[in-house]
């Protein structure tokens, strides 16, 4: 070794005669070669060095051969030559030689260069000291620095895979983070290998690279001669420091990887909760044994990744549990409605990683009603939680129950807002109800918070129908306004209405209007089939991601082969509300048509609005219009006026003074038949046409 860039002794010119005590006291010896007369001189302490008594060395510098060996003194000259040629004014090197028991010792030189005035060299004088300590420091300072670097990298590679692992929501994540192509490499290993406890069994999960298990180790008992058993067993991990040692220790699973040229390997029991959940295990083959802080390290490791494991688990058995319970509250199954192609799809909210937040009080729900008629209902509970899916479960059951026992949409939607009040829950729900007359096409809908329905028309065009509204379920009833206005639209044949959650909707960092356009956008360039538009969106809303519930429900009307008998259609009318009213209209008239009488239809229209009118005049209350067609020895059309007074309507004469009441002798001159009836607190008004049967 060579130690050229040593700083040049200040030495005087008649050193060493009085060499510095400085010297002495850290046991350097000193040395004065006369180059001309070609004689090394040594003091006391450099013949010590060396080795030598006096009377062993005779000043020469070749006589040093004794002690230096024939190759370290080819360097050393090489140094010195090259210092004496390039005008250095010093030079210094490492070197060993053979003490006389045969140790070899580590020295170092460091001489200075006097020369003439020519700039010949004339003389070098200079130290000698045993290095060998040194050495020995540096050597081991280089060492462990070595050590440390490679444990400080192996130590990032574990914050590193700990922190990737932070992120993992699955069992699958947690393999994607370990089988990393950059992962295995990073901790050292040649390959790794990974397997989860299950009834007794260790199923292997993970390997990285590809084919680094052993054929055969698939699934393996716990009892089973393999290191993976045996640390889950002993909940210990297993360092193996030698391939004898593996041999030896597991000689069924040895032969299975001589051609791996394995060295060592580490086995790791993945530990959580007191309880083994599996065991991992690194295999090297640069390593032979495993220093105290290797181990802490992989410890460390088995740690964070059964920690990881653990919570994967717990979320894949709370999502299981969130799916189960959201299934087991929407429908089962959707009835087969005559005339309506029905298509129903729910997709869960992406809840990044928070247990609990994969189910949600969406839902959807498919009502069969008598006369060919088929309510449609679609809504969210407030929150993403087990209590919003229950709370979602009995409003779902309890709508379902109000339509089913005839109510009007209003007052379902009003029922159910107070049902939801009732509960005594925190929860308030959106909703939308629409009751649709497949014979005739016309369609009411109670709006309560939700959004407004969408027509797709048979040219593939998509149409937003705005529908007054109502405040949401639960607060109706809590603020006193249980009043849901009913708006109506027809559906032709081949229509498509589609009703959805917000989920479908809402995009973050984009505006609900823009949101909508771009739904639009995608029903009208989607497929015909209510199946395959359905399964489209989901599909997008799949791609988008988001952290909220998807339902969708898609009602196509089909074209009737003829026109059905039995139809029913009813229609909620509040007082001072103008629209309402013409709406009823709109509504009776469509249906009369579409039940084949058509040159009825006037009539049945003039004699239905003289009775709405009446009712909203004398009662100060709404009005429930219910349009049915009856079947026996002959066709009948019966309207139904509801109202809740209990007074009795009066017929009045020509002549009689005032004008109230001549409107019943319209109604008993178009009508076939017209009566009253008591209903609860209050009254029907009814009439009845014949009408032709269908062709």
């Amino acid at each position: 070794m060579a130690d050229r860039g040593a700083s040049a002794l200040s030495l005087p010119d008649d050193w060493p005669a009085h060499p510095d005590p400085i010297l002495a006291l850290n046991r350097m010896g000193t040395f004065d070669w006369d180059l001309d007369a070609g004689l090394f001189h040594m003091d006391a302490l450099a013949h010590q060095i060396f080795d030598l008594r006096p009377d062993e060395y005779d000043g020469h510098p070749e006589s040093l051969g004794v002690r230096v060996p024939r190759m370290e003194g080819l360097r050393l000259d090489s140094v010195v030559s090259e210092a004496m040629k390039d005008g250095s004014e010093n030079y210094g090197a490492y070197f060993r030689l053979r003490r006389r028991d045969g140790t070899l010792r580590w020295t170092h030189t460091q001489g200075y260069i006097r020369r003439d005035e020519t700039g010949r060299p004339r003389r070098v004088i200079g130290i000698v000291r045993d290095a060998t300590q040194e050495l020995q420091d540096s050597q081991a300072r280089t060492e462990q620095a070595a050590q440390d670097e490679a444990r400080r990298r192996q130590t990032n590679v574990v914050q590193v895979i700990t922190a990737a692992l932070a992120h993992a929501r699955t069992v699958e994540d947690v393999i994607d983070v370990l089988t990393d192509s950059h992962a295995v490499p990073h901790l050292g290993a040649a390959s790794l290998v990974m397997g989860l406890v299950e009834a007794g069994r260790i199923r292997l999960v993970a390997e990285g690279p590809a084919g680094a298990s052993v054929p055969g180790t698939r699934i393996t008992r716990i009892d089973e001669p393999y290191p993976m058993g045996d640390v889950v067993r002993t909940l210990s991990p297993r360092f193996i420091e030698s391939p004898e040692e593996f041999a030896a220790g597991y000689p069924i699973l040895w032969p299975h990887l001589t051609d791996l040229n394995i060295t060592s390997a580490a086995y790791l029991p993945l530990i959580a909760q007191a309880r083994p959940i599996g065991a991992m295990g690194l295999l090297y083959n640069d390593r032979h044994g495993f220093s105290a802080e290797d181990r802490a390290v992989l410890v460390a490791l088995g740690t964070s990744i059964a920690q990881s494991l653990q919570r994967a688990m717990l979320y894949e058995q709370e999502k299981d549990l969130a799916q189960g319970l959201q299934q087991a509250m929407l429908p089962r199954s959707i009835p087969s409605v005559p005339g309506a192609d029905i298509a129903v799809r729910y997709r869960a909210a992406s809840s990044g990683g928070q247990l609990g937040r994969d189910i949600g009080g969406d839902w959807y729900d498919v009502i069969p009603l008598p006369g060919g008629r088929v309510g449609a209902v679609i809504g969210d509970v407030q929150g993403h939680d087990t209590h919003a899916a229950a709370v979602m479960g009995q409003l779902r059951i309890v709508l379902k129950a109000y339509a089913a026992e005839g109510h009007p949409p209003a007052t379902v939607m009003a029922r159910a807002s107070v049902f939801l009040h009732e509960l005594d829950t925190d929860r308030f729900a959106t909703c939308l109800y629409a009751e649709a007359d497949l014979s005739t096409g016309v369609v009411q809908v109670v709006r309560a918070g939700h959004l407004d329905p969408l027509v797709r028309r048979a040219d593939g065009t998509c149409r937003r129908v705005p529908v007054d509204g109502g405040l949401p379920l639960g607060l109706s009833a809590e603020f006193g306004r249980l009043a849901y206005p009913v708006g109506t639209l027809e559906l032709d044949p081949g229509e498509t209405l589609v009703l959805c959650t917000d989920g479908l909707i809402e995009e973050p960092g984009a505006d609900l209007d823009d949101g909508l356009r771009t739904l639009r956008a995608l029903i009208t360039a989607g497929p015909e089939s209510a199946w395959e538009l359905a399964d489209r969106l989901i599909e997008v809303a799949d791609e988008r991601g988001g952290d909220d519930d998807v339902a969708l429900l898609l009602l196509r009307r089909r074209g009737l082969a003829a026109v059905q008998s039995g139809g029913r259609l009813q229609q909620h009318v509040a007082p001072g509300d103008p629209d309402a009213l013409s709406e009823a209209r709109h509504m009776i008239g469509a249906a009369v048509r579409a039940w084949g009488a058509r040159e009825q239809a006037d009539e049945v229209e003039l004699v239905a609005d003289e009775l709405i009118t009446n009712a909203l005049m004398h009662t100060e209350g709404s009005a429930v219009v219910t349009l049915r067609v009856l079947s026996g020895a002959e066709r009948r059309l019966r309207v139904e006026v509801e109202d809740p007074s209990s007074a009795l309507p009066r017929r009045r004469e020509a002549g009689e003074s005032g004008v109230s009441g001549r409107g019943l002798l319209l109604v008993d001159l178009l009508t076939d038949v017209w009566g009253v009836e008591a209903r609860g607190g209050g009254k029907v008004v009814w009439c009845e046409f014949v009408v032709p049967s269908p062709n």
